[in-house]
């Protein structure tokens, strides 16, 4: 499916989420059902810094940066609730029945869906489904803490 609308770009995710280059694993949001469902959008280009060392020669995106791509998109959803989210931050608590089914290699767009199974004000729990071209290529279910953002950060 093509993806041609976008609820948030870049800034605003920078705005909800904490994450910054070369960690930000997510580039916009294209769907978007509050509190139950959302969809994010990352470009994997042939210049992430983790194709140098992974692989040389064969360039394949690590599974757990799929994993955490799941998560960001994840938290996207769950902080939007918070009008102080400004002054929180999500850290991961746990991470469930995870499966990498096929390679995720530069110039490949990588469709982020994540449906909440449990959204509170301090744990979450979602379920997330990474994908190129409509096949499956990493999977899990993924528990998160919303909690205060140090004043250094």
């Amino acid at each position: 499916m093509a993806y041609t609308e976008t609820v948030y770009d870049s800034v605003a995710i920078q705005k909800i989420l904490p994450h910054r280059y070369p960690f930000l694993l997510v580039d916009r949001i294209v769907e978007l059902e509050p509190r139950v469902r959302i969809v994010g959008i990352k470009q994997v280009t042939a210049n992430e810094h983790y194709f140098v060392g992974h692989f040389p020669n064969a360039p394949v995106m690590p599974g757990v940066l799929q994993i955490e791509a799941l998560a960001q998109v994840g938290a996207i959803l769950a902080l939007r609730e918070f009008e102080d989210r400004d002054t929180k931050i999500p850290f991961f608590s746990g991470i469930e029945n995870a499966r990498f089914r096929r390679p995720v290699v530069p110039g490949d767009t990588l469709v982020l869906e994540v449906t909440a199974l449990r959204i509170g004000s301090k744990v979450q729990k979602m379920k997330g489904v990474a994908m190129v071209d409509g096949k499956v290529t990493a999977e899990a279910e993924i528990m998160s803490v919303i909690a205060d953002r140090p004043s250094n950060l």
